[in-house]
């Protein structure tokens, strides 16, 4: 914990809830501590009928200048801040807020930056490839976002709402003006699959994908984080595919947030990566 807080200290929050495994705010207050900043984060637990009330207070506050967002408000805090910069608007959510020095709180999200930056720093960037996205809610809608303009020469956005994955990708085909088609959940004759989707967080859930009709050597991204392999991941690498699991896209996550929050932070042993943070 910070052992330097002052009148004049920084606060940054998570807002969330539950906010019993956060990892963020012991991140950023170590990078705090690195950087010898002035500044502070703590976790904000807020449920969701009280998140108006949240942002009323919060506002109240002159030495708040940012936050990071997680479930279930990525969506709702939409409605709480004063502008949003490209990637939140095309997303339609955000996790992370800039305090401005005038009041003005600008809003941003990080999942599909992060993912594709994981991607990359993995060597398995989707420029050029093939991909089958599963899931089109909140991550996967950024995440669909940012593989389109990372370059993928055809995308497919499959989802067991099939009006959400159609919507979504008529919306990343005519911003991005990539090859986007919704789907079914076939993994065959992809060079990428991502799962976005929370299946794999527990042993009974069921495969996002069949893993049978995976080809070797395809990339299998699972954007959870968890300590072991997930199913998927397991299956996959049985299959012999490239895995690769949701720590590098949560580092890229907190590049892009923490860029965005005005701090430099570079994680361990993923020099020479730029992402401008608007």
């Amino acid at each position: 914990m910070q052992s330097h807080i002052s009148g004049t200290t920084r606060l940054y929050g998570l807002v969330g809830d539950p906010l019993s495994s956060a990892k963020s705010p012991q991140l950023l207050n170590r990078l705090f501590l690195e950087q010898r900043a002035d500044a502070a984060c703590v976790p904000f637990w807020v449920e969701a009928d009280n998140l108006s009330a949240f942002v009323s207070g919060a506002r109240a506050m002159g030495n708040l200048s940012g936050m990071l967002v997680t479930m279930p408000h990525k969506q709702r805090m939409l409605a709480f801040v004063d502008e949003l910069d490209s990637t939140a608007r095309e997303v339609g959510a955000l996790n992370v807020i800039r305090c401005e020095p005038d009041g003005r709180w600008v809003g941003a999200i990080s999942d599909g930056i992060g993912c594709v930056l994981g991607m990359q720093w993995e060597g398995n960037h989707p420029a050029n490839k093939s991909v089958l996205l599963v899931g089109a809610g909140g991550a996967g809608r950024a995440i669909a976002f940012a593989v389109a303009y990372a370059g993928a020469s055809k995308l497919t956005i499959s989802d067991v709402d099939e009006h959400r994955a159609r919507d979504l990708a008529a919306s990343v085909a005519a911003e991005t003006g990539r090859a986007v088609r919704s789907g079914p959940s076939d993994p065959d004759g992809f060079e990428v699959v991502i799962n976005a989707t929370p299946l794999g967080m527990k042993a009974s859930d069921a495969m996002p994908v069949d893993p049978e009709r995976l080809a070797p050597g395809t990339i299998v991204v699972d954007i959870i984080n968890a300590a072991e392999p997930t199913p998927l991941l397991r299956a996959a690498q049985a299959r012999g595919c490239r895995t690769q699991d949701g720590g590098p896209m949560h580092q890229g996550q907190a590049l892009y947030a923490l860029r965005f929050l005005g701090f430099d932070y570079r994680p361990e042993g993923r020099a020479g990566v730029d992402v401008g943070a608007t």
